[in-house]
């Protein structure tokens, strides 16, 4: 099945563009549903319940990973339909063999800003030190996904004309 990744800063898009795609009838699944979750770098264990809001430094050693088992397994699932998984992740390198191409969502500084303060769907990014973490991924997401041969897709734009962007891309 082709498998698209979507991805891009916290705040681009991906969740409304996956709810989108869904509703157009794809098969669209947001990888913050039971693909990802929190570990501790130093020990590897996973952590359950992430204090909110994160105290300072604490994204410096835990991390948000996709557990490459249950890509593999989407994978295998429906080999005939294109299938959307939009998230973000530290360990992406891990699964991004499975997938047959990957869309990066890309916005400007004061877009992040203002919706990671006003969006209602997570409370991620708020909080001063989330919010300074994507601050400083953000102007780097654009030419790493160049780096990688993703597809990069503005994602300020009007939000149906994103969505045609990415299905222009995985077609």
């Amino acid at each position: 099945m082709p498998l698209v990744w979507i991805t891009g800063i916290s705040g681009a898009g991906k969740s409304t563009v996956c709810e989108l795609l869904h509703d157009r009838g794809y098969v669209a699944l947001d990888a913050d549903e039971g693909f990802s979750r929190w570990i501790d770098r130093e020990t590897g264990e996973i952590v359950h319940d992430p204090p909110h809001p994160v105290p300072a430094g604490w994204l410096d050693r835990f991390g948000w990973f996709i557990v490459r088992e249950k890509v593999a397994e989407l994978a295998n699932e429906s080999p005939s339909r294109t299938t959307f998984l939009c998230g973000s992740v530290e360990n992406e390198a891990d699964v991004l063999d499975l997938f047959a191409r990957t869309v990066c969502l890309v916005i400007d500084d004061d877009t992040l800003r203002h919706r990671l303060m006003t969006r209602t769907s997570n409370a991620f990014g708020r909080h001063p030190e989330e919010l300074a973490a994507a601050l400083w991924w953000n102007p780097r997401m654009r030419s790493r996904y160049e780096r990688l041969g993703a597809v990069i897709v503005d994602a300020t734009r009007p939000i149906a004309e994103v969505a045609d962007a990415v299905l222009e891309a995985a077609s």
